[in-house]
């Protein structure tokens, strides 16, 4: 029998959201309800709320979730009922190219929970990412639930659904950050500051965190990075050179997605080095770049998609360094908040007052 719970919606174009009753389906094969325990407030949700992702309004929000399985669906057998999981947006078919060529982070058919969520009038709902966690149940494919030691917090464990995994995973499967690197990270947001515990993770002897606001570049340096430019004063090509014997990083993670700041990347790497984009841009955005610096400079230009991860690979890794006091993503939450409180939360975003509010439910 469908389900009526509380859930946040995007009614239209930068319009406030709104907690609404929301209608969720008994799963159908392949499928699962889950009971969102927290959800992080990640800017993407934002760009959904902002018409800057696509318009298929109304959205329901929220997609940075860990929370309990209550029922499945037909076929399903990876996950049952009473299992904790992280929801991740990009469930891997197993048998599109990448798959079938043994990279299914690359997966290029990652799927979605067939049926609709509606309002109580029968109108169709968009979920943020395939997921749509502002609320107290939603409904996934069974393979974007990744089952994780229950003994973690709901609130720190569902960072790894989104923002925490794209910038941990910038750093070490795009990035490919090796012992001894150089490694700078250009915005120092959420993903930025995960990409710093990344490069640390990596062993890097050398992280420059660069921001235009002192109060992250704080931040950054409890996360570990071991230099701070702020690039509203000084110039960071110029700076990332001189902290790196004038060469340029061996790495450049931009987790800001700007022109000016992918151009800041590309000339603050040196000779045969990384940038690696994980900061998402808006359609309008465009890049100017000589050819012959692309061509001359050599290296690798990476976008990375969600860190380029594995959920079930890296999600209980990570969960398992963070137990083990390895890492700590608990500093990534800088308040808890209830559903209505998401409005708040995406000015306090914009203010740059938080890393991470998330929704408690």
């Amino acid at each position: 029998m469908p389900q009526h719970v509380q859930g946040v919606i995007a009614p239209g174009r930068n319009e406030p959201v709104r907690v609404e009753t929301i209608v969720i389906p008994d799963p159908g094969p392949g499928e699962a309800v889950v009971k969102i325990q927290a959800c992080g407030v990640c800017h993407t949700d934002l760009h959904y709320k902002q018409g800057a992702i696509n318009d298929e309004f109304p959205f329901l929000l929220g997609h940075e979730a860990a929370g309990i399985v209550e029922s499945v669906g037909e076929g399903v057998t990876d996950v049952v009922p009473g299992d904790f999981v992280i929801l991740n947006w990009r469930a891997v078919c197993g048998t599109c190219r990448a798959c079938l060529r043994g990279r299914p982070w690359y997966c290029f058919a990652t799927h979605n929970a067939k049926q609709k969520m509606t309002l109580l009038d029968g109108t169709e709902l968009s979920p943020a990412l395939g997921i749509g966690a502002f609320a107290e149940k939603t409904l996934v494919a069974a393979g974007q639930c990744t089952k994780v030691d229950p003994a973690v917090a709901p609130e720190v464990a569902g960072l790894l659904g989104c923002g925490v995994m794209a910038g941990i995973g910038a750093a070490i499967n795009t990035g490919n950050v090796g012992r001894g690197d150089t490694v700078a990270v250009i915005g120092c947001g959420g993903v930025g500051d995960a990409a710093v515990v990344g490069a640390r993770l990596a062993g890097a002897a050398k992280i420059i965190a660069v921001d235009i606001d002192d109060r992250k570049l704080d931040k950054a340096r409890e996360m570990g990075a071991t230099h701070t430019v702020n690039s509203r004063t000084d110039d960071a090509v110029e700076a990332i050179r001189e902290l790196t014997g004038g060469f340029g990083a061996d790495v450049v993670i931009e987790a800001v997605g700007r022109p000016e700041t992918y151009e800041q990347a590309f000339y603050a790497r040196d000779l045969a080095g990384t940038v690696v984009l994980v900061g998402v841009p808006s359609p309008e955005m465009k890049l100017e770049l000589p050819l012959l610096d692309v061509f001359g400079r050599g290296g690798s230009l990476k976008s990375s998609w969600y860190g380029d991860c594995l959920p079930s690979r890296d999600f209980p890794m990570l969960i398992d360094l963070h137990q083990q006091g390895r890492i700590d993503l608990a500093a990534f939450v800088t308040e808890t908040i209830g559903l209505g409180d998401v409005e708040k939360a995406f000015a306090r975003m914009h203010e740059g007052d938080v890393l991470r509010s998330v929704v408690v439910l």
